[in-house]
């Protein structure tokens, strides 16, 4: 019997809000550690940097069962059944989570015991289990644990008088069963391995680190290796029948009732001694040979399921490997980088090097003054270009008063230095704290109060909404005028991420630039109501809306006979209206190219919705996290950077900033940067209709293309240019 042909519907005849368009966000960010991950399979990756890797994968899952498991665990328990886009209930994404989840960390697992162990072995870094161990070794190990270990160990029985210890979150832990007889009950115990005291290998000295007689650079075993096969100590009189190690993860996720909360900051610290202990179970990590019995008690004790155990084969919480990166040789990494001194800065920084006196002729207003700077991090130097801005401004006599946001930066930061400086000098210097930038609030809550006792007037943000713009507005007196100077960005006021992410900033002087940042900091720190801007694009007030009405000028011009054109890069994807959008945009024909670090949403080449639409993933030694958005306009083109990516989050709930670049040569200098992102053929990985990424290898013939390698030299050659 003939099958009858389903008719081709037209692009008015098809619902872009089915759920059968969109890609669900958790199993997407899946995806994105899957490149991750990959990047410790490949043997093009330097071999301590593929530790680096494996290391990132794991504390990258830490990170996602602590928060986005740990909500869905609550919906499930508040027996929420609202739909995400993509149709999935919480208890179905739990279930697809697993399912997708488990195959990666056996192959994970599996390849480091298998390929990298070997690998180091042979490249003289030998991390040995115990029981490989000679006599001597042992010995120094026996001694070690006695003298360092042992007085730090607090084995907790349970018993009828002893309830189950409250275990910490991320913590290692043995769980031990114990005799008083052969013919004695079994005791439980639980001893915790204390990695924030300890190394969590335990190094042999040099000595003691021959092993096979072949040249040894490092030797050493886990901290827990030690414990374990020396717990007849922290046991005396009992027979030690069993041990087995196991991983802690709890929901992590702050809850504040800001409404409610006299004084946030105190809040936000009381919250914080809670997330350590109090989250509940969402993960248990623990080894495959872990007895029946063990697992048993753990799982009702904790009050998890199955579905929340994960077995392990080897070593456990491998994200403790990024700690042989501090090992000296160059030979196992990527080749060394320093970041290189902007060209036009070049005579400020050498002046300034020099303890020559600055004045409006020479310093880095002056520069600015002739026209827009664009700063492209980790390439160019951000403690000779944005840090530089700021510690001028904070000595700079004419310099009245310094504004800027702080989400996350490092305590020793000389951002932070700076301002408390300014502040000392007279000037008047405002800092907004964001308080509730994840996993970094007890940080900023350690300096925002350094900043305060300083004089620096310290705002914690608005009620409901997350600054997480980076702005910076410097106000300047120059003769009978006042000027501002502003610097927009797209990461943190961090220098040691600096030196890790890739990143973007603007230094300009531009006249409705520094009236919209007053606006906006007025917003920011006062009760102002402001809901127009004259160039920015701020989140929750134009943000959305602006973006969603330049792709509908993109159909626009297409349906006017025109070209249409968009290029977006940015960390993630989700916003249900901006995706329903960018299909529209293809059905009209516009050609979108979107570079997408994490997670997508969007399914790219669906016949009728998403044809003229193409996602890449770029992972590679650089944390892709600058925001660029490019507008063809037929032909009159618009270049934007800025903090936001296209989520609900940051359209909705967050405060955000973006900027036009509108300087010709910078404009121009970020779409080289989207080109040269496109044309990547190493770290670049194509998302397909079924939300499977592809990596891109060069074809026949044709050279490989990384685009951080290619941006590196780019920075190099400018140098040397100039």
């Amino acid at each position: 019997m003939a099958r009858t042909k389903e008719p081709t519907k037209t692009p008015s005849e098809i619902n872009l809000t089915d759920a059968k368009y969109y890609l669900n966000r958790e199993l997407s960010w899946l995806e994105f550690n899957r490149r991750v991950l990959s990047e410790a399979l490949d043997s093009r990756t330097p071999l301590l940097e593929r530790l680096k890797f494996m290391g990132i994968f794991s504390s990258n899952l830490d990170e996602f069962f602590m928060v986005r498991v740990a909500v869905l665990m609550d919906q499930v328990d508040a027996n929420v059944t609202s739909l995400t886009p993509d149709g999935r209930s919480p208890q179905r994404q739990l279930k697809d989570i697993s399912k997708l989840l488990r195959p990666m960390v056996v192959e994970q697992h599996e390849h480091f015991e298998q390929v990298l162990r070997p690998e180091l072995a042979d490249n003289g870094i030998h991390l040995l289990n115990y029981i490989d161990l000679n006599q001597e070794q042992r010995l120094y190990l026996q001694q070690y644990f006695e003298k360092r270990i042992f007085p730090i160990l607090t084995p907790l029985a349970v018993d009828p008088s002893h309830p189950f210890p409250h275990m910490s979150n991320l913590s290692l832990n043995l769980a031990v069963v114990v005799k008083a007889s052969a013919n004695a009950e079994e005791k439980f115990a639980r001893v915790k391995v204390p990695t924030s005291n300890l190394p969590r290998f335990i190094p042999l000295p040099e000595e003691l680190q021959h092993h096979t007689g072949q040249p040894t650079v490092w030797t050493g075993v886990p901290l827990e290796q030690v414990i374990a096969h020396n717990l007849e100590m922290l046991f005396p009189g009992m027979s030690i029948q069993e041990y087995s190690l196991f991983r802690l993860t709890r929901d992590a996720d702050l809850e504040v009732e800001e409404d409610e909360a006299d004084d946030l900051l105190l809040a936000i610290q009381q919250e914080l001694r809670k997330r350590h202990f109090a989250g509940l179970a969402v993960r248990m990590e623990i080894h495959s040979s872990m007895p029946k019995s063990v697992r048993e008690r753990l799982v009702q004790e904790l009050d998890l399921s199955e579905d929340d155990v994960y077995e392990v084969d080897g070593l456990m919480g491998l994200k403790d490997l990024m700690s042989f990166m501090s090992l000296p040789l160059p030979q196992l990494k990527d080749p060394s980088w320093s970041s290189v001194v902007p060209p036009r800065l070049q005579p400020v920084n050498h002046l300034m090097k020099d303890g020559a006196i600055l004045d409006d002729s020479n310093d880095i207003f002056s520069v600015i003054r002739q026209h827009d700077l664009l700063f492209h991090h980790p390439y160019e130097s951000f403690s000779s270009s944005v840090e530089l801005f700021i510690t001028q401004a904070a000595i700079d006599p004419k310099v009245q008063a310094i504004k800027m946001t702080l989400y996350r930066t490092s305590g020793d930061s000389p951002i932070v230095n700076a301002l408390i400086n300014a502040a000392e000098n007279g000037k008047q210097v405002a800092a907004l704290v964001e308080l509730k930038a994840r996993f970094d609030e007890e940080n900023n809550i350690s300096w925002a109060r350094k900043l305060e006792e300083s004089g620096v007037h310290v705002v914690y943000g608005l009620v409901g909404l997350k600054t997480h713009t980076k702005i910076v507005l410097v106000v300047r007196q120059e003769g009978d005028e006042i000027r501002r100077y502003v610097h927009v960005g797209t990461g943190n006021y961090n220098p040691k991420t600096a030196k890790l992410y890739t990143d973007l900033g603007l230094l300009s002087c531009r006249e409705e630039l520094g009236a919209d940042l007053t606006d906006l900091f007025n917003f920011l720190t006062g009760y102002s109501q402001q809901r127009s801007y004259r160039k920015l694009l701020v989140a929750p007030v134009s943000l959305r809306e602006r973006m969603v009405s330049m792709i509908h000028r993109e159909i626009d011009h297409c349906k006017n006979g025109k070209l249409g054109r968009i290029i977006a890069k940015m960390n993630s994807l989700v916003d249900q209206q901006i995706i329903a959008s960018l299909y529209e945009a293809s059905q009209s024909g516009v050609q979108v190219d979107l570079i997408v670090r994490g997670i997508c949403c969007l399914r790219p080449g669906v016949k009728g919705v998403s044809e003229n639409i193409r996602v890449i993933s770029i992972v590679g030694r650089y944390l892709e996290h600058s925001r660029i958005f490019y507008f063809q306009n037929d032909g009159k083109e618009e270049v934007y950077i800025g903090s936001a990516d296209w989520m609900p989050r940051n359209l909705d709930r967050r405060v955000e900033a973006v900027t036009p670049v509108e300087d010709p040569n910078l404009s121009k200098d970020l779409q080289e940067i989207l080109s040269v992102m496109l044309s990547d053929n190493r770290q670049a990985w194509e998302l397909q209709p079924d939300g499977s990424y592809i990596q891109r290898h060069p074809k026949d013939g044709e050279p490989e293309r990384s685009a951080q390698a290619m941006l590196t030299q780019m920075a190099h050659d400018s140098v040397h240019e100039a």
